[in-house]
């Protein structure tokens, strides 16, 4: 397909969808569903006040909130798949809302269980295991629910609470609909006068063109666009922050962060420590930088340079057959069972592949594999939409193996480990390009765009991941969160990280504008954490093979079967160290320095 023009979804190819008729055979039966979980609320609120009378009772409920859960995946993933392939479809933003409040209700009415399981005495659900070993398989879950004891109010409360989950939502929703459903740009112009169209989809191809007048056309007007309307997104994220200190507060906790990571049993020390490691190797990304500037032959580096490759002549168009082909290779280490899931999933319609207007930017793996994962893309033929394509398949994958291998209460693996498996394939899939080429110009090309992932991975969302400490940090001490704060906070930091050599344009200081994670809760830093852990984990599979293949599985199929730093302790990486983080930023400094050696005259 052509993708320097943006179709209407109704002109896409029905090849390049994905089919949703794999969850439900059309709307209608969508609906019905919907009517069904709807009618469930007294078949809830029967179990109130008996989870401590038996084990058996305890038992039903268990299996009834898996039933529950599973059905309301399927309706809730069906709705966010229509809307997002058309946001402004007003039928499939209602169908969303809809499948929402019905999630919110039964999450509401099933209140009761927290404060119930709670309140069951460890000697008496210790018996309930001897006399009952069929629970044993919901200890993991019972157990989680038990340690957050602290932190769990009243039924009561807990009811109002799960009822104010739908309004919580808000910020996001809002933002969202603005950026990808009304916000409009000014096309981009080239150094010919030629226009090119700029979305929210087109800004990074653009801003990958070895055109400088088209980068800092696309630059200047995607930002003076936010700029128009930075107050309402200010005010959207000052919303976001006083939600979360609500809910911090309301369940005992001293700051929005603890309340986040202790959610995924990640220490706060994870998050802190890694803002210091990438602290202590910022002389890296300055030499980056300088590089680049040389490389370049430009006297003055601005942040519109940033992501076009310093190799010239050396990109060329890859076709999304060709992309899939490749990645098939790279990810052939990984054995054939995993081939041929990933084989399936091309060949099932598991993804969407073209943007279309109103699409949902960016891209996505569902996070569901029942009946399998599905997959947003935005594809535009290039060498990042081919990594995208490897990225979000080893989302579905680590999905879809721990699906098949957990039960339901301990199949949803947590935030912190879902994006070492999407990195691992992409690190994959850079190591076997390298290795199949002995040719300077392209191996500076592909060294290039392995630095701007760890650029990007690394040293970018720890940035982020610091604007949103001090996000928070702002909100906890009662400041507003003005866009004029916002600027200045985002201003410096972006001069900290990419230093001396760079200029930080004023407009970069509404970038965060443009970021849609920052409404993730503490969200951005499990990129950097996840790039050290698959680092290390993609040179232990490339060193060891079979055996390590193995262990990588066995964390694939953990789900949240054990905390997630023991998950990865399995696979063979402890990220309770900032080693990996160290060690990641080592082997990036070593590729600085290969690429300064590389003869390109």
């Amino acid at each position: 397909m052509d993708t320097s023009i943006i179709p209407e979804r109704k002109d896409i190819p029905e090849e390049f969808t994905w089919d949703l008729r794999d969850i439900f055979p059309d709307d209608d039966a969508w609906g019905q569903e919907l009517e069904k979980l709807g009618a469930m609320g007294d078949a809830v609120t029967a179990f109130a006040g008996t989870l401590g009378e038996r084990p058996g009772r305890l038992l039903d409920w268990l299996k009834l909130l898996d039933e529950i859960n599973v059905r309301l995946e399927k309706l809730v993933g069906y709705a966010n798949c229509k809307s997002d392939q058309d946001t402004g479809n007003s039928v499939y933003q209602d169908m969303r809302s809809k499948a929402i409040a019905c999630a919110v209700n039964l999450s509401g009415l099933s209140a009761f269980s927290t404060p119930e399981i709670l309140a069951i005495p460890d000697e008496v659900l210790d018996r309930f295991y001897l006399e009952c070993p069929v629970l044993e398989e919901y200890r993991r879950s019972l157990t989680s629910t038990r340690r957050m004891r602290a932190h769990t109010l009243s039924a009561e409360e807990e009811r109002l609470l799960a009822a104010a989950g739908e309004m919580s939502k808000a910020p996001g929703d809002i933002v969202s609909a603005l950026r990808n459903a009304d916000l409009r740009f000014p096309d981009a112009v080239d150094s010919e006068g030629k226009r090119h169209p700029l979305s929210a989809g087109t800004y990074g191809p653009l801003m990958e063109s070895d055109d400088r007048a088209l980068r800092k056309s696309a630059f200047d007007n995607c930002y003076e666009v936010f700029g128009t309307f930075k107050n309402t997104i200010a005010a959207t994220l000052d919303a976001q922050f006083k939600k979360l200190r609500f809910f911090s507060s309301a369940r005992k906790y001293p700051a929005t962060l603890a309340a986040a990571l202790d959610r995924t049993e990640v220490p706060e020390s994870v998050y802190l420590n890694l803002i210091e490691a990438v602290h202590q190797n910022l002389d890296k990304m300055y030499r980056y930088v300088a590089l680049r500037k040389k490389l370049l032959g430009v006297e003055e580096l601005h942040m519109y340079d940033v992501y076009t490759p310093v190799v010239k002549d050396a990109a060329v168009k890859i076709s999304y057959d060709e992309a899939k082909k490749t990645v098939l290779e790279a990810l052939s280490v990984m054995g054939e069972d995993y081939a041929a899931l990933l084989q399936e999933g091309f060949s099932s319609r598991w993804i969407d592949v073209y943007e279309n207007r109103g699409k949902r930017s960016g891209a996505y793996s569902s996070g569901s594999a029942r009946p399998h994962p599905y997959v947003l893309l935005n594809h535009k033929d290039t060498l990042d939409s081919m990594f995208t394509i490897a990225h979000e398949m080893g989302h579905a994958l680590h999905s879809w193996y721990s699906c098949h291998n957990q039960p339901v209460s301990t199949s949803d693996y947590v935030i912190f480990v879902a994006e070492v498996a999407s990195t691992c394939n992409e690190i994959l899939l850079m190591r076997h390009l390298l290795g199949k080429t002995a040719d300077v110009k392209e191996r500076a090309y592909l060294i290039n765009h392995f630095l701007d992932q760890f650029k990007g991975t690394i040293y970018r969302q720890t940035m982020f991941a610091e604007f949103e400490l001090e996000m928070g940090r702002m909100a906890e001490a009662g400041q507003a969160l003005t866009a004029d704060a916002l600027c200045e906070k985002y201003l410096a930091l972006n001069k900290l990280y990419f230093g001396p050599d760079m200029v930080s344009d004023e407009a970069i200081a509404l970038e965060w504008a443009r970021i849609p994670h920052f409404f993730y809760n503490y969200y951005v830093y499990q990129y950097a954490t996840g790039f050290s852990a698959a680092a290390a984990l993609a040179e232990r599979i490339l060193t060891l093979g079979e055996p390590a293949v193995k262990d990588y599985k066995r964390f694939l199929s953990g789900g949240c079967s054990t905390d997630p730093i023991s998950l990865l302790k399995i696979a063979g990486v402890d990220m309770s160290t900032p080693e990996p983080v160290n060690a990641a930023l080592k082997l990036f400094g070593e590729l600085v320095e290969e690429l300064e050696n590389l003869n390109l005259n």
